[in-house]
């Protein structure tokens, strides 16, 4: 007797090896999102819903920044981006300071 594998009917495949989506994952995103609004909105009505406090936004914020600064290109551009803008903000000064008085005239 074969068993359900044998037949091809067991994990029913789409071409390309993957399994056929079934369930939740079937719906289409709106759907999904829908249904995990309504779930979201019920856990915090029966008050079993997951609220963070603030040690561990700290520690979820942290790891993300830790994670961000492995990227060694991105932090590199943050310091150029930084760099760049904060020496437009001293040519500008140094510009307001100088508009006062015009070259060849004497400071009073």
């Amino acid at each position: 007797m074969a068993t359900s594998k044998e037949n091809g009917k067991g994990n029913a495949q789409k071409s390309g090896g993957q399994p056929a989506k079934r369930g939740f994952a079937a719906m289409d995103q709106n759907q999904q999102r829908e249904i995990a609004s309504k779930g979201g909105q019920a856990a915090h009505q029966k008050g079993t819903a997951h609220e963070f406090d603030s040690e561990e936004a700290r520690r979820a914020g942290q790891k993300g920044g830790e994670a961000v600064s492995r990227n060694r290109a991105h932090m590199a551009d943050i310091g150029r981006k930084g760099g760049e803008s904060r020496q437009s903000a001293q040519r500008a000064a140094a510009a307001a300071k100088n508009t006062g008085n015009r070259q060849g005239e004497k400071e009073s």
